[in-house]
């Protein structure tokens, strides 16, 4: 009685690594995309500390500040982040600065959030995107 060894043949081999290749194809791009949205909502977050000092900063003047330095708030630049190069302030808009180790498609691109008074008590907030393509945006700023 013979054993007989039994294995792949060429072409399912080939077909396997073809089948791979386009899974890669897929998944990639896909996956660019998640990776570079984190990094926009790293800027939404840091924002989120400013938008409370304008809107403190607007119940108790009754404007908006023109500048960090007016709204008692940290300089531009010292508020950074692993993608994010500086959060401004100035006139009620919060302007976010990409850069540091963000990915070249957001790289020196802003998003953007302007704040305006809804009957006195609440601001209300629109993101503007400048730059930085709709695919990258999160939810909340499209």
């Amino acid at each position: 009685m013979r054993i007989r060894s039994r294995g792949f043949t060429l072409i399912e081999l080939m077909i396997v690594v073809a089948i791979i290749g386009i899974l890669a194809a897929i998944a990639i791009p896909a996956y660019m995309t998640y990776t570079i949205r984190a990094q926009v909502s790293e800027g939404l977050s840091l924002a989120e500390g400013y938008k409370t000092v304008l809107w403190d900063y607007y119940a108790q003047h009754g404007s908006f500040p023109a500048s960090n330095h007016a709204a008692n708030a940290p300089s531009p630049a010292s508020i950074q982040g692993n993608y994010v190069q500086s959060v401004n302030i100035a006139n009620g808009v919060i302007t976010i600065l990409y850069g540091n180790h963000a990915n070249t498609a957001i790289s020196g691109q802003s998003i953007e959030l302007s704040g305006a008074s809804n009957s006195g008590a609440v601001l209300t907030w629109t993101c503007k995107h400048n730059s930085v393509a709709t695919a990258y945006l999160p939810s909340s700023c499209q």
